[in-house]
């Protein structure tokens, strides 16, 4: 059912390097790219992708309250590993990794523009 989802940044560059590095944790690579405006990344034309841009309204990118985007993981391994990449790239905590309800293994944590992201595995 999902397309894709996008997310504003107040700085391309930086927000480019740091989903280049997270996303490339769940074998993501950029799909779709209008230099200086807009970056998706995803795992194949065919399925869901992220995007960053910045804002059509030339208005300054915020943070939605209440908005999040969930990545997919293979497993609970993975979930770490997107979380500790995140982490390591100047991303804030949200919720370190660990089991949210049986059979859902999440993190949490926010982009360098404040945007709030989970990792999550479903499964056992």
């Amino acid at each position: 059912m999902l397309a894709y989802a996008t997310l504003g940044t107040r700085d391309m560059d930086k927000a480019a390097a740091f989903y280049d590095e997270v996303l490339g944790v769940l074998n993501a690579k950029r799909f779709m790219e209008e230099p200086g405006y807009f970056i998706a990344w995803g795992n194949s034309q065919d399925g869901a992708g992220l995007g960053i841009t910045y804002p059509f309204d030339k208005q300054a990118a915020t943070v939605g309250n209440g908005t999040m985007v969930a990545l997919g993981a293979s497993n609970r391994e993975q979930v770490d590993t997107v979380y500790n990449k995140a982490m390591a790239l100047g991303g804030s905590d949200e919720g370190a990794p660990g089991q949210r309800s049986p059979g859902f293994y999440a993190a949490y944590f926010r982009d360098l523009d404040g945007n709030k992201l989970n990792c999550c595995y479903m499964g056992e």
